[in-house]
């Protein structure tokens, strides 16, 4: 039977068996979320947006709050984070609780420069629950990384502190990692940006610098956020509304003839964002490691989780340009496929009165060096697996045929050498790739039997790959330590698509 298919079947099977069990192969898992334990199953779709809460549409977009440096020394950035429990107004009338850095989500906006250190006093006061702060694509020391093996208990705190290296400029972010309770922390509202800047920008100063961080939400009557079904298990957790800073469609007045600089953050658990600006015209300029060498003129962009992009839009039309999602074929399981296609995020409207012209865009952005040839050659394999075991249920999502475990070294690397990794997908359905501590630059794409480059040279720290597509990345490692590997769908890393490479000096 395909596996698409004995999975939906699977699925059915779950709804009706009274002791079914997702085996998730992770230590100290004590349940799955959205279980069931009174012998009546767990529900297989996802929980029905409430009818009767309306989202507020169409204020103006707010800025991501920046979070107040409380140092006065140069070259220092010190700050307090704190994650613990908020309510937030999504919809009139109700209070939604939601999991909060320093009561926002999403949280403060971070915003340093090259070669600045980074002092961060993090406190955990989510009660019952281990947490962690993850520097998302950051070239931070392993044990400043918020890795699972380094929690940080409820009712405690520590400091994190790093310090960036020359031409470490980037549009990273920061969320939790704790072991098991990742997923549900981040689609419970934390994450938060972190902007590395360099005092030679060559993109001109008067396109702004706009931050638009995508999350999705689902929401019960209530107003409270429902658990993980089954189904949100199987595909990663995709929400009923997407939210742009927090709000559903907000808008930007602009004048006609305007550019604007635009970082985008794929925030969510496990949505691909098929993006378009309509008649606008987009120009990538940024990926997940920073700059291009060059602008490229697009129609459209994918933002897999966890991915970011720089854009440069060009309002030269009069009206509403909207920015809108495109249908795209991610693969899914089971019941409950979203329709992604059509969904209004963010509306420019550009006004009658044209302003003065605009710089444009240098045609070098910066260089980026070629990783030289690797000394070591690895293969990563993603499957998934559902079937009957000893004690009912299982499923689980794995690299090289094995899940998760915080005990075992998967990879041995040394600091500094290069490697070529080549990600296999032979699982029903895309898997972005994230790999921590470094960036890498991808070589080139395979899907059935052809073979293409990608579209730019780039840094990136995560990648899609494709239902039944293989990837071939470059990298190195430049400091020691345990990092993680793994799948960015959420639901899939705590299921077992995640890995440990241990780098040596």
């Amino acid at each position: 039977m395909h596996r698409r298919t004995f999975l939906t079947a699977s699925l059915a099977t779950l709804a009706t068996g009274g002791h079914a069990l997702a085996q998730m192969k992770m230590d100290d898992m004590k349940a799955m979320p959205g279980m069931d334990h009174s012998g009546h199953g767990m529900a297989t779709e996802p929980a029905k947006p409430a009818a009767s809460l309306v989202l507020k549409e169409g204020e103006a977009l707010r800025e991501v709050s920046r979070l107040a440096n409380q140092s006065d020394k140069a070259g220092l950035f010190r700050a307090k984070l704190t994650a613990a429990p908020a309510t937030v107004r999504f919809a009139e009338g109700v209070e939604t609780p939601v999991l909060a850095y320093n009561g926002m989500t999403p949280g403060p906006l971070i915003e340093v420069f090259e070669d600045d250190r980074v002092e961060i006093d993090f406190t955990n006061d989510i009660p019952g629950e281990d947490s962690t702060i993850h520097w998302h694509g950051m070239p931070v020391p392993a044990d400043q990384d918020g890795n699972p093996m380094d929690p940080v208990a409820s009712g405690t705190n520590r400091r994190y502190a790093f310090d960036l290296p020359a031409g470490s400029a980037a549009s990273y972010w920061f969320h939790p990692h704790p072991h098991g309770k990742t997923a549900e922390q981040v689609y419970r509202g934390l994450a938060g940006v972190f902007v590395v800047k360099t005092r030679a920008d060559p993109v001109p100063a008067v396109y702004g610098d706009t931050v638009l961080v995508f999350t999705d939400l689902r929401l019960g009557a209530d107003g409270t956020i429902p658990e993980n079904s089954m189904v949100d298990l199987m595909n990663g957790r995709v929400g009923d509304h997407v939210l742009v800073n927090g709000q559903k469609n907000p808008t930007l007045d602009v004048p006609l003839g305007a550019k604007r600089r635009f970082r985008l953050y794929n925030a969510t658990n496990a949505r691909f964002l098929k993006l378009s600006f309509g008649a606008a015209v987009m120009t990538v300029i940024g990926t997940d490691g920073g700059l291009l060498e060059a602008p490229v003129v697009v129609d459209d962009v994918l933002l897999a989780p966890a991915e970011r992009l720089e854009l440069v839009v060009s309002f030269d039309k009069p009206g509403a340009a909207r920015l809108e999602t495109l249908a795209y074929e991610r693969g899914w399981m089971g019941p409950g496929k979203p329709d992604d296609a059509g969904l209004a995020l963010l509306t420019v409207n550009v006004s009658e009165t044209a302003r003065e012209p605009m710089p444009p865009l240098p045609e070098k952005l910066r260089t980026i060096a070629t990783l030289g040839s690797p000394k070591i050659n690895r293969r990563f394999v993603f499957t998934e697996k559902m079937g009957m075991g000893a004690g009912g249920m299982e499923m689980g999502f794995f690299i090289n045929d094995v899940a998760f475990d915080m005990q075992r070294v998967d990879v041995t690397a040394k600091v500094g050498e290069i490697e070529l990794w080549e990600v296999i997908n032979k699982a029903d359905m895309d898997h972005p790739f994230h790999v921590h501590g470094t960036q890498f630059q991808v070589v080139e794409h395979e899907r059935d039997g052809k073979v293409t480059p990608p579209a730019y040279r780039a840094w990136k720290d995560t990648v899609n790959v494709a239902q039944g597509e293989t990837v071939r990345l470059l990298l190195k490692q430049d400091q020691p330590g345990q990092r993680m590997y793994h799948c960015h769908i959420l639901e899939h890393e705590q299921l077992g698509m995640m890995g440990i490479v241990d780098v040596t000096v």
